[in-house]
């Protein structure tokens, strides 16, 4: 798609000039979705309109149209039924080196002079900073892809209600659940419509929707919880509520009678549902205004091997249906599949303008935003592709170990690596899952970590932070 251009900031007709006559153009929109209204790009054109009137050299803008239902039920009846709509404008205004952000959900014309007049002086005080800047028209995406990321089939109340009540239905089906937290489902869309003074232009829309179930079982006078969920972008690709359901029983039924597990070094196996939070340190020790600060145990890894040879950590905003796939990034510039780490090499950081220009490099399309902040360097849909072996042939030669299926606390020092969770799960006896555990902690470096993770093949990819089940070697173990 041909990203709209726009090449002064002025008037509300958002017009580019063509051989020197003026040519009104029109939002392309994702998927040929309902364009939002002339109101909302005339809001657009007013934003940026204002920051110009108070003095702003450059801005750009954005205007956010969110709607979302929600059904909750408990024991067959629903407790709540919500549906949610919200409109939110936000504006970022450039005076020399000095820039702000602020963002309203009061839309008259009044408030958004006000707001850009605010805006602006809150640049004018701001320290200079000689990196930040907004893209050059070079450096905007030319052309806007198509990606699947909103499903134009809406659940109805009815039928969210009814996905609710399935899930919870089938937990407390299962013989030993005693009770239940309840049941959810959910249902979400967003249209965002953004536009700036260095000529980008463009709308899309994005959907998510969602099923949980949580059950509580009981053994010798103490309870234990768990829970399942699903989600997706698209409502075809979610597990039944049936299969939320069951597997939420299961879970809360595998977990009664825990014990503490003994204290040692121990290989660790992070289960496939906590497993992606290595792979979101990983994205946050090779961020590059991390990297520009210093404070990044991989500071001055670029290049060298980082984690397990065979290991390769994909980056891909493009993937269709993805939870975090984006058209472009949060400065306007190109995205791409990009391998940040591949078999075990480290090969980019993630970048914005900013982070790039302290590192002398180029930005490579990873700034991420959300409305009414400033961009900065972020993952889209990061993962750690699959492996070629079953959990059991990885779990096979561990004589005792420990398979992590929930997480608590953090203490991860960025600097040094130093990693410290609170962690509940199962103990691991001559191949097999054995016992359930609780009240420990794991322990180790993540340097060392990296070095010896192996993986299983049972990769969730409908996460936007995703791995396989991963074990890793050595690890401190103790429980408390």
């Amino acid at each position: 798609m041909a990203c709209l251009c726009k090449e002064s900031y002025s008037g509300a007709s958002l017009a580019t000039s063509h051989g020197g006559r003026e040519v009104e153009t029109r939002y392309r929109s994702v998927y040929l979705v309902p364009i939002m209204t002339q109101l909302n790009q005339n809001l657009i054109a007013e934003l940026l309109d204002a920051a110009k009137a108070a003095g702003a050299d450059g801005a750009d803008a954005g205007v956010s149209r969110s709607e979302g239902s929600s059904v909750s039920v408990r024991l067959g009846k629903v407790e709540a039924s919500e549906r949610a709509e919200e409109v939110n404008a936000a504006l970022r205004v450039f005076v020399g080196q000095r820039n702000a952000s602020v963002s309203t959900s009061q839309l008259d014309s009044d408030n958004i002079r006000t707001l850009a007049e605010r805006a602006v002086a809150m640049a004018r005080i701001a320290p200079e900073d000689p990196y930040v800047r907004m893209a050059t028209k070079d450096e905007l995406t030319a052309e806007i892809p198509d990606i699947e990321i909103y499903d134009d089939q809406v659940p109805s109340t009815e039928s969210l209600t009814a996905s609710a009540l399935a899930a919870e239905e089938a937990a407390l089906a299962v013989e030993g659940i005693s009770n239940s937290e309840g049941g959810s489902a959910s249902h979400g869309v967003a249209h965002v419509m953004i536009a700036s003074s260095n000529g980008l232009a463009a709308d899309y829309r994005r959907s998510s929707q969602g099923i949980s179930a949580m059950v509580i079982a009981e053994k010798d006078g103490a309870m234990e919880r768990d829970y399942d969920y699903t989600s997706a972008v698209f409502g075809e690709d979610l597990d039944s509520p049936e299969m939320v359901g069951k597997s939420a029983a299961n879970r809360t039924l595998s977990r009664l009678g825990p014990s503490k597990p003994p204290t040692g070094q121990f290989p660790v196996v992070y289960d496939k549902r906590v497993s992606a939070s290595l792979v979101g340190t990983l994205a946050s020790a090779i961020n590059g205004a991390s990297i520009a600060r210093g404070t990044s145990f991989l500071k001055d890894s670029m290049g060298e091997q980082v984690t397990a040879k065979g290991l390769t950590f994909i980056d891909d905003p493009l993937r269709p249906r993805g939870m975090a796939s984006r058209l472009f990034d949060g400065e306007g510039l190109a995205v791409s599949r990009r391998a940040m780490v591949e078999d075990g090499v480290l090969q980019s950081w993630f970048l914005d303008i900013a982070s790039a220009t302290k590192l002398g490099l180029k930005p490579n399309g990873q700034a991420a935003r959300g409305m009414g902040s400033s961009p900065a360097p972020g993952s889209s849909n990061f993962y750690l592709e699959n492996g070629d072996i079953s959990f059991d042939e990885l779990i096979a030669d561990i004589s005792d170990g420990f398979l992590v299926t929930e997480m608590m606390g953090s203490s991860v020092d960025m600097i040094t690596g130093d990693y410290s969770r609170g962690a509940a799960g199962f103990w691991i006896s001559n191949g097999k899952v054995s016992h359930p555990v609780s009240e420990a902690t794991i322990a180790g470096n993540l340097k060392d970590m990296f070095m010896t993770i192996s993986r299983a093949n049972d990769i969730d990819m409908r996460k936007s932070m995703a791995a396989p089940t991963l074990r890793v070697e050595g690890m401190m173990v103790a429980g408390s």
